[in-house]
């Protein structure tokens, strides 16, 4: 059966059949976890690594004011907080946003199998990097990019994603988040956002609706956002 943790991991680094067993022996006893279930919560104290072998998660954190933003989408293969554990507690949240299988790695596990395996540990600190670029790149659009430039790159990142690890077969593609989690990670309301992605409808660049997106003119949507690909380092990927 598939593993997209490995598979993930081995589009990033040279890995032995070693390195494979050992990741697949951490991640052999998943389960599945319902719909908008957190996995940790702010204030919580770090535990285990979570690994998303399927389904969506999300980062978030909720302010004072009860409004939640939305701080990164985790695809099957992602997993969360490579070291967390040296924190005293989470500084956010992580839920998953549909019907997912996850698997959890011990801390000690991990540090072991880091320990012991290079080209995990090197594999997984470019999954990091990854991480830390889409953070980036997230930031340069709360900051500077007007809404439906923001909502473009979004889209565009989110395809890309699921393309790089094998979600998206033909359009349209299965994009399971719902108006209000978009607008949550965009610090959008939903009624903007609706208004946004009229716009991009009727410019002819995409159509989302019904749980699924369809990039029907994908070089318009691109110039729209300014996209560039590099920070998601795909071509990291096709290079190993």
């Amino acid at each position: 059966m598939e593993n997209r943790f490995v598979e993930k991991l081995r589009g990033l680094g040279q890995l032995s059949p070693a390195d494979v067993a050992v990741l697949r022996a951490a991640t052999s006893k998943p389960h599945k976890v319902a719909a908008r279930r957190d996995l940790i919560r702010e204030g919580d104290r770090p535990g285990p690594v979570f690994v998303v072998l399927e389904g969506w998660a999300c980062r978030y954190k909720v302010l004072p004011n009860g409004t939640r933003q939305v701080l990164a989408f985790l695809m099957p293969g992602d997993c969360c907080d490579l070291h967390i554990g040296l924190l005293a507690e989470m500084d956010h949240s992580i839920q998953t946003v549909t019907q997912a299988v996850i698997a959890t790695i011990d801390r000690e596990v991990m540090d072991a199998i880091m320990d012991g395996h290079r080209g995990v540990a090197k594999a997984m600190y470019s999954a990091q990097l990854i991480d830390e670029g889409t953070m980036r790149a997230w930031i340069t659009s709360m900051g500077r990019r007007a809404s439906i430039e923001r909502v473009a790159h979004l889209m565009c990142e989110l395809y890309m994603r699921a393309r790089n690890i094998g979600l998206v077969i033909e359009p349209p593609f299965a994009l399971p988040l719902s108006q209000l989690l978009l607008a949550d990670s965009l610090g959008m309301t939903p009624v903007h956002l609706n208004r946004v992605l009229k716009e991009l409808r009727l410019a002819g660049a995409m159509n989302l609706q019904r749980g699924s997106l369809l990039i029907t003119d994908p070089d318009k949507l691109a110039q729209i956002a300014g996209f560039d690909e590099n920070y998601l380092h795909r071509r990291l990927r096709m290079a190993t």
